[in-house]
């Protein structure tokens, strides 16, 4: 992640979800593996618990992702 992008506005799915209309595990799938995305929490857990991976978005990544998927 660099300098510009650390500071620039993040989202959640949820916010993209409705901003644009789909739905959140639609946003999660296309984000969760896009460079640039700010990632925590467990993805796997050994211990049996349900796992928590939080994402936030960058406004650039979300302006590359939705031009990607825009025909």
């Amino acid at each position: 992640m660099t300098v510009q992008t650390a500071f620039e506005q993040h989202f959640t799915p949820q916010e993209l979800a409705v901003s644009w209309k789909l739905d959140v595990s639609t946003i999660r799938r296309w984000f969760i593996d896009e460079p640039g995305v700010l990632k925590y929490g467990k993805q796997s857990r050994r211990d049996g618990k349900r796992s928590y991976l939080t994402l936030r978005i960058p406004a650039s990544v979300a302006r590359r992702v939705y031009n990607k998927h825009v025909r």
